[in-house]
């Protein structure tokens, strides 16, 4: 049976969206843009080509606040992780594992995996910084500069049949061997934290401006335990945000364009398979009006990701002006 014009184009959107975003992914995440004459750069400098979305590792754990110890960053992560995980449990219990058809399940489980990431990663990096020895009252960002500029040795490069000489700091390369080793959940973390961010401005957008004023009913219901849920995952963002030292490149959108589109392809499967009604009434595939919510749901992503965007832009400009010789803009 044919598929109706609107179910078809609700279908070419999010195939459009998915391999838009795994295109960008692949050009940015992946280094593709690097050509040789930035490797030749890269080999004078003495630095490796590195993605456009590279995070030093060090960023991971440690604050954007100068004297702040890493430590405090690890307490913000695992006290977010225990309060949200507290919820979902409570959530779960009220409505059983059927709650996680619902996007904001979905999110919020999100959120609590860069959290669990976080907690780890600030563990390690608190058994870094304590395992480095410092004198008197050193600052976080002195500890880290100075790692970096402890050592350094000379070695020979050979790059197209020519030899230069490349002066690079030891630890330098203790720092890469250590992202060959954990890169991969580094990565993961940040790809979680910009994903999660745009997913809970759209979720939150969508709960308090369309779902509560217009669309409640029995399953959509609002109470004080989804009430809290709609306002504890940005308001623990935010707080991790404040102290933090990630970047917000902006072609990490494109993970939350997926995160989403792999939303909507679950709905559509668990309905195929028989799964009687739709969590959010907009995602039905019943009427010709659905092409236009796909549309403006699918154009929700862009203004979402930027508002939390500008939230991370607004932290560095202000901060940096106000705090001159506390705050560290990383980017």
């Amino acid at each position: 049976m044919a598929l109706p014009w609107y179910d078809f184009f609700c279908v070419g959107l999010v195939a459009v969206a998915a391999v838009g975003s795994l295109w960008v992914i692949w050009r940015k995440e992946g280094g593709a843009g690097s050509d040789d004459n930035k490797l030749y750069e890269s080999l004078l400098v003495g630095s490796a080509v590195k993605p456009v979305g590279h995070v030093d590792s060090s960023w991971l754990w440690s604050s954007c606040w100068r004297d702040l110890h890493p430590g405090w960053l690890l307490v913000v992560r695992l006290v977010s992780l225990v309060v949200l995980t507290v919820f979902l449990i409570q959530d779960i219990s009220v409505w059983d594992s059927s709650i996680f058809v619902y996007y904001t399940e979905w999110t919020f489980s999100l959120v609590m995996i860069y959290f669990g990431l976080g907690s780890i990663l600030s563990a390690y990096g608190c058994w870094v910084y304590a395992a480095k020895p410092t004198s008197g009252n050193m600052s976080v960002d002195e500890f880290l500069r100075r790692d970096l500029e402890n050592t350094t040795y000379t070695s020979i490069d050979t790059y197209r049949g020519q030899n230069f000489q490349i002066t690079k700091p030891r630890s330098q390369y203790t720092e890469e061997d250590i992202l060959q080793r954990a890169g991969f959940w580094g990565y993961l973390m940040q790809i979680a934290y910009q994903t999660s961010a745009g997913a809970v401005i759209l979720t939150d957008i969508v709960f308090w401006c369309v779902i509560v004023p217009f669309l409640s009913n029995a399953r959509l219901g609002l109470n004080m335990l989804m009430g809290c849920m709609h306002i504890l995952n940005l308001v623990f963002l935010l707080i991790d945000t404040s102290v933090n030292s990630l970047p917000f490149p902006w072609f990490r959108i494109s993970y939350f364009v997926l995160w989403s589109c792999m939303y909507v392809i679950f709905q559509w499967i668990i309905h195929v398979c028989g799964f009687p009604w739709w969590p959010y009434p907009f995602l039905e595939l019943s009427s010709p009006w659905c092409s236009l919510w796909y549309f403006v749901m699918a154009i929700a992503h862009i203004p979402c990701y930027a508002i939390y965007a500008l939230i991370n832009k607004t932290k560095n400009s202000v901060f940096a002006r106000m705090f001159p010789h506390a705050f560290i803009r990383r980017c």
